[in-house]
């Protein structure tokens, strides 16, 4: 006789849907679907083996309305244990981490559905807007050239309705974060950014619906300003791969840039996900900054892999095969080596942390290093390997000189590896 298996994957169980009134709905594209997706962890909620014991069919049903988030939770299988201190109590463990407020009876779910879905407006103040084509309905093209609108809030504890807001959407942060937890709401420190869709109905009404999130952290910076730090960041499932975490990115960083009392923006402990995305985006910052590139590269430099090729203006000898390319050196303050004080000046300017611009800087030499400068090369490989040994001092302090230098050269060449897979990602 086969052996029953009581255990669920938690997160195969719980399955989470953003629950769009009907009139929404029939404007949605043929590949659009909000609903019926599942966590990336559940630890934090279920134990670290992310088991659920004692269920057969356990479905786990989390609804959010699309807006304003209100809660249904319901617990489905098709059998469970005789009562016993070893069965999991799936509704129980879950409803510490939600707002109490949450509802059992579907039908009164539906209800809370299509009201809020006509009075839900978002909380704080617009900071950032931008759009979409509408996507094609049941696999045909739109004929007209109607958009869909994002819109970025800025909201602090400190906007009525808030709190009750953020005790709903906090959860993502712990099914799509690894050591995600929640934040202390009697810190003023924190502030959000976040992000909906805006969809015109066929009658023309607008209405909300929840992307994602970041919150902020501002920290005191000596004498008289403060540093921000981005500590939590989220996209939900439905609208990942779709470019909203970079405009939520960009949005952050814009709203640091151009506040005066705001000296730098700093990530928390990023995943490597979120690491990329941020490379990505502060690359083409930098690449778009007319008087950074300039002074960086200058004309005369030649360069490759996105850097203009100028004409040579001497004549001169042709170098033997693999010696140096003898090319007209420009003067440009990345070098290498990079002008440190020019360095300085703009990564001030442009409010990024030290390693993050580090990084930038590196990134944006290899672009444009001639593979045929030798000096050049050599400049920038001794660059780099200079801020890996004092990033790294104290571990490498402890090995032999040969070990250690051996450690560096394997750290430079599986960096230079990385650089050039994100620099692909921009071209």
């Amino acid at each position: 006789m086969a052996t029953v298996d009581w255990t669920a994957d938690a997160n195969e169980a719980l399955t989470l849907s953003l629950v769009r009134a009907e009139e929404d709905k029939q404007v949605l594209g043929g590949e659009e679907t909000y609903e019926e997706f599942h966590p990336t962890f559940t630890y934090p909620i279920y134990g670290e083996d992310e088991k659920i014991y004692g269920y057969q069919d356990l479905v786990i049903d989390l609804r959010f309305t699309s807006g304003s988030l209100a809660q249904y939770l319901s617990v489905r299988y098709a059998q469970k244990l005789d009562a016993s201190t070893t069965v999991d109590n799936v509704e129980g463990i879950l409803k510490e981490f939600i707002p109490s407020d949450y509802d059992t009876d579907e039908a009164a779910f539906f209800t809370r559905v299509r009201e809020d879905a006509v009075s839900f407006k978002p909380i704080g103040s617009v900071i950032n807007t931008y759009t979409r084509p509408v996507p094609s309905t049941s696999g045909s093209r739109s004929a007209t050239e109607e958009v869909v609108e994002y819109e970025v809030y800025h909201v602090t504890w400190n906007d009525p309705g808030f709190r009750e807001y953020h005790r709903r959407m906090q959860i993502f942060i712990l099914l799509y974060i690894e050591a995600g937890s929640y934040i202390n709401e009697d810190d003023d420190a924190w502030h959000f950014f976040v992000l909906y869709e805006k969809r015109k109905r066929q009658n023309g009404t607008k209405t909300y619906h929840f992307i994602g999130y970041s919150s902020v952290y501002k920290f005191y910076c000596f004498p008289e300003k403060h540093r921000l730090r981005l500590s939590q960041f989220v996209i939900v499932p439905p609208y990942q791969h779709q470019g909203h975490g970079s405009e939520l990115y960009k949005t952050i960083y814009n709203y640091a840039l151009i506040t005066p009392l705001i000296s730098e923006l700093t990530v928390e402990d990023p995943a490597e996900a979120f690491e990329d995305l941020r490379d990505r985006n502060d690359l083409r910052m930098l690449l778009a900054n007319e008087n950074f590139m300039k002074e960086g590269f200058s004309n005369e430099a030649v360069s490759h892999g996105g850097g203009k090729v100028q004409k040579r203006k001497t004549r001169a000898r042709a170098n033997p095969m693999g010696a140096s390319s003898g090319m007209v050196k420009g003067t440009g303050k990345m070098g290498p080596p990079i002008d440190k004080a020019w360095s300085e000046m703009f990564r001030t300017q442009l409010k990024m942390a030290g390693r993050q611009w580090q990084r930038l800087m590196e990134m944006l030499i290899l672009m444009h290093l001639n593979p045929t400068d030798i000096q050049a090369a050599r400049a920038y490989r001794l660059q780099v390997k200079e801020r890996l040994y004092r990033f790294n001092f104290e571990i490498l302090a402890q090995l032999e000189k040969e070990e250690r230098l051996e450690k560096l050269e394997e750290t430079f060449q599986s960096l230079r590896e990385d650089y050039l897979r994100i620099l692909e990602m921009i071209k």
